[in-house]
């Protein structure tokens, strides 16, 4: 089994300016490729797990989404840093689905996906929903990024 670390995006790995759809509002926060390279050098999985509700309520397409998933992921690429995948979820808060935090979805696939050992792996979120699927889906290190930034607590965690 993998140990992995489920990063949501904006606000861990991106400044969270509120529905992030286009590279013009995408901006990487300091030190976390430093951060990332570190935890995946340390053998965690990577992965991204992220409500993405601005699809749902008309704010930037699917395509913009992907768009910009492709540029993050090319930017991390380029340091080495691998993200297995990027799980999100596009619905409404009010369509009720199982995979918008703080409902567990997007981990529990992840984890079955990839054989991850969910006791030993880590939930970096800033936002409290962040830390309440984590836990939902059985994950006991947790971390909420409260005036902090991932680069912050890595030695926490490794």
């Amino acid at each position: 089994m993998h140990r992995a670390i489920f990063l949501d995006r904006d606000g861990v790995i991106n400044e969270d300016f509120g529905y992030v759809g286009s590279l013009d509002r995408f901006h990487f926060i300091d030190g976390v490729f430093e951060a990332l390279q570190i935890l995946q050098n340390r053998g965690f999985l990577l992965i991204v797990v992220t409500n993405q509700s601005g699809i749902a309520r008309g704010y930037y397409s699917l395509q913009d989404f992907f768009a910009l998933s492709r540029y993050m992921l090319q930017e991390l690429s380029k340091r080495g840093i691998a993200i297995k995948e990027i799980f999100y979820c596009p619905h409404h808060p009010d369509e009720g689905c199982s995979c918008r935090k703080p409902n567990p979805g997007m981990i529990i696939e992840a984890s079955k996906k990839y054989d991850i050992d969910l006791a030993n792996s880590w939930m970096v979120g800033d936002k409290p929903s962040d830390i309440e699927a984590g836990m939902r889906a059985g994950i006991k290190n947790l971390a909420l990024l409260k005036n902090k930034r991932l680069i912050d607590i890595v030695e926490e965690i490794v």
